[in-house]
């Protein structure tokens, strides 16, 4: 499995137990627009949750339910805000469990 982390301190610790079955992969330093995660995050902020004032809790999460579903359903935007070329990493891994291996592409 592939975490990408940015470098902030406590992903850098030398306290942070990485499972084996886990590649950190560490973003550019100061560099957020990098992040596909960020570019959701802009997303929903600008199209769902900007400038508005929620009576609570729950419909703060029903707001951001509803942008997740919007962003679900429009793949082709999605992978717009999230796709960079970077990360076209194809990888060959052995399943011995499954008796075949397989590719993942990101």
């Amino acid at each position: 499995m592939v975490l990408m982390v940015d470098r902030a301190g406590w992903h850098l610790s030398d306290q942070v137990v990485v499972p084996e079955n886990i590649r950190r992969i560490f973003m550019p330093a100061h560099s957020p627009e990098l992040n596909p995660s960020e570019h959701i995050w802009e997303d929903l902020r600008e199209k769902e949750m900007g400038n508005k004032a929620f009576e609570n809790l729950s419909a703060v999460f029903e707001k951001l339910c509803s942008g997740l579903n919007r962003l679900a359903a429009n793949p082709d935007y999605l992978q717009s805000l999230t796709h960079f070329p970077y990360l076209d990493v194809v990888r060959s891994i052995e399943c011995p469990e499954l008796s075949s291996s397989f590719s993942i592409q990101n």
